[in-house]
C-alpha cells in the first residue's frame, strides 16, 4: 500500500486477473493458493473484528483453519472477550492482507458455531501441549504473572499424563457466513481494483468501487 513513485503513468487501470470473477468462495481459493506459495508466514492469518456491548469494536489476528461454501472457520476459547462478543452479537468481520502479493480480501457476515464433530476431529489434530493449553488459558482474563499460566499448563499436563485429552467444553469453533466480501489489489498511484460481492438468494452480485 505504499506510494508508486514512479513517474510513468499507469499503462492500464483493469487487472483483468480477477474483475469478470462471478463466485468469491473460488476466487479466495486461488488468492490464497497464491499467498501459500508467497508469504513467509502464515498466508492464513487473518484479522477477526467484534464489537463489545456498547458498540466499541475490537480486532486481533488469527488462523483461518478452513473454508468452504459454508464460510470461514476458526477455533477459539469461547469465554475469551472474541468469543463472548461474537456469542452476544453472532456478527463479524474479517480481513486477509497478503502484503507481498499486495491483496486483500474483507469479509463480513453472520456467525454460527460449528459441530461437535467438526470441533473435536480438529482439536484431535492439534499438538499436545495446545490442547493442554486450552485448558490451562483463562483466555483473555487477568494474568498475575507467567509462573502462574506455566504452573496450570503443568498441573493440566499431570492431569492428563500420557492419556487422551478431551475438548474443553468452552473451546470451539466459529464460522463466518459471508454476506458480502471485497477483493483489493495494488495499482500505481493508488488506483487500485476493488471487486465487491454481495449475497442474493443462492447467487451473488457483483460490482466494482472506485479505489
Amino acid at each position: 500500500m505504499t506510494e508508486n513513485l514512479s513517474d510513468n503513468p499507469p499503462s492500464e487501470l483493469t487487472t483483468g486477473d480477477f474483475s469478470g470473477a462471478t463466485e468469491p468462495f473460488r476466487l479466495f481459493g486461488e488468492w490464497l493458493r497464491d499467498a501459500e506459495g508467497k508469504e513467509p508466514n502464515d498466508p492464513n492469518a487473518m484479522a477477526v473484528a467484534t464489537v463489545d456491548e456498547t458498540g466499541m469494536p475490537n480486532v486481533r489476528m488469527v488462523l483461518l483453519k478452513g473454508f468452504d461454501q459454508q464460510g470461514f472457520v476458526f477455533y477459539t476459547n469461547f469465554e475469551s472477550r472474541k468469543g463472548r462478543e461474537i456469542l452476544a452479537s453472532r456478527k463479524a468481520a474479517l480481513l486477509f492482507h497478503w502484503k507481498s502479493l499486495r491483496r486483500q480480501v474483507r469479509v463480513r457476515g453472520t456467525v454460527e458455531i460449528v459441530s461437535d464433530a467438526e470441533a473435536n476431529d480438529y482439536y484431535a489434530s492439534r499438538p499436545r501441549g495446545s490442547r493442554i493449553g486450552a485448558w490451562a488459558s483463562q483466555q483473555s482474563r487477568p494474568l498475575e504473572s507467567r509462573f502462574a499460566l506455566e504452573k496450570a499448563v503443568a498441573e493440566y499436563g499431570l492431569k492428563f499424563g500420557l492419556g487422551d485429552i478431551p475438548r474443553p467444553p468452552h473451546w470451539s469453533g466459529f464460522r463466518i457466513v459471508p454476506s458480502g466480501f471485497e477483493f483489493w489489489h495494488d495499482r500505481p498511484f493508488r488506483l487500485h481494483d476493488r471487486l465487491v460481492f454481495e449475497r442474493a438468494g443462492d447467487g451473488w452480485t457483483t460490482s466494482r468501487l472506485y479505489p
